[in-house]
């Protein structure tokens, strides 16, 4: 008798593991384009005026204005989930104001200027629920030519009354004012 239960509790134990082994998570390889995030603040001691989270894909060679993004459609500016911008303060971006909270930032990239697209519709994954309906803003942003960048990049510039945020690809420099409103 005592040897049965003996067995029927390792049985137990046995199918118990087996069923916890099937609904565990799964971890996938490292992203080839992984999320960083940016901020702007004023100093390093103040709360951030701005933050951006986005993907960071790699050039690996290929071209990738005109080919990998596509001039004259829209992309989600960057890798995989579409990129959030969060004003903590009301701004203007473009000709428009904009309240703070979180928007999702789209472009439509050209040879010589870009349109910038502040959406409401957020936590989207790429372009594939983008919707004019839910623009709040747009922009349109100059291209200029500066050093190689192999992976995507966000950052902004100080300049005083506003501050230039810069995305940056190969050798593409993408820059639009935003100015904050106290």
């Amino acid at each position: 008798m005592k040897r049965i239960n003996i067995l029927l509790t390792i049985g137990c134990f046995f199918t118990l593991f087996l069923i916890q082994e099937s609904y565990s998570q799964e971890f996938k390889t490292l992203d080839v384009s992984p999320h960083d995030i940016v901020y702007f603040r004023t100093n390093k001691v103040t709360p951030p005026k701005i933050k951006v989270l986005y993907g960071r894909p790699k050039k690996n060679g290929r071209e990738i204005f005109g080919e990998v993004v596509p001039y004259g459609k829209i992309w989600r500016v960057g890798a995989n989930e579409a990129t959030e911008v969060v004003f903590y303060n009301d701004v203007v971006f473009g000709d428009s104001e904009v309240k703070a909270g979180t928007y999702v930032l789209y472009a439509i990239p050209d040879q010589d200027q870009w349109t910038l697209i502040l959406s409401s519709n957020t936590d989207v994954w790429g372009t594939y629920e983008y919707e004019e309906k839910y623009d709040v803003a747009r922009a349109t942003a100059k291209v200029s030519k500066a050093e190689f960048m192999e992976s995507f990049s966000i950052g902004f510039k100080d300049k005083g009354k506003h501050v230039n945020m810069v995305l940056a690809w190969d050798t593409t420099r993408v820059t639009t004012p935003i100015k904050i409103l106290l």
